[in-house]
């Protein structure tokens, strides 16, 4: 296992994570008293891991039909437009 790479895909999900939508709603979820809070976590975690999981098939099948370097500009542009979408319709 290279730990950089661990590391380093720890670190960026990580904080990506923090105040995500998904994070958002677990809090939710756990606010309420009488739901447990173990049954949160772990679907919680279930589903992480499930989306973790599509988005390694996926970026496994993409590259190998797409050269990685085009996939990382498409990234890069999809994230700007969120970006510039998210500030345009900001109220």
């Amino acid at each position: 296992m290279d730990f950089k790479v661990l590391a380093s895909v720890f670190g960026a999900i990580f904080i990506a994570e923090l105040g995500d939508k998904t994070q958002l709603a677990t809090m939710l979820f756990s606010a309420n008293k009488d739901v447990s809070k173990l049954t949160v976590f772990i679907g919680a975690s279930l589903a992480l891991i499930l989306t973790s999981a599509l988005g390694v098939l996926a970026g496994s099948f993409l590259s190998e039909h797409i050269n990685t370097r085009y996939l990382s500009i498409a990234a890069g542009i999809a994230f700007i437009l969120i970006g510039g979408y998210t500030i345009a319709t900001a109220s």
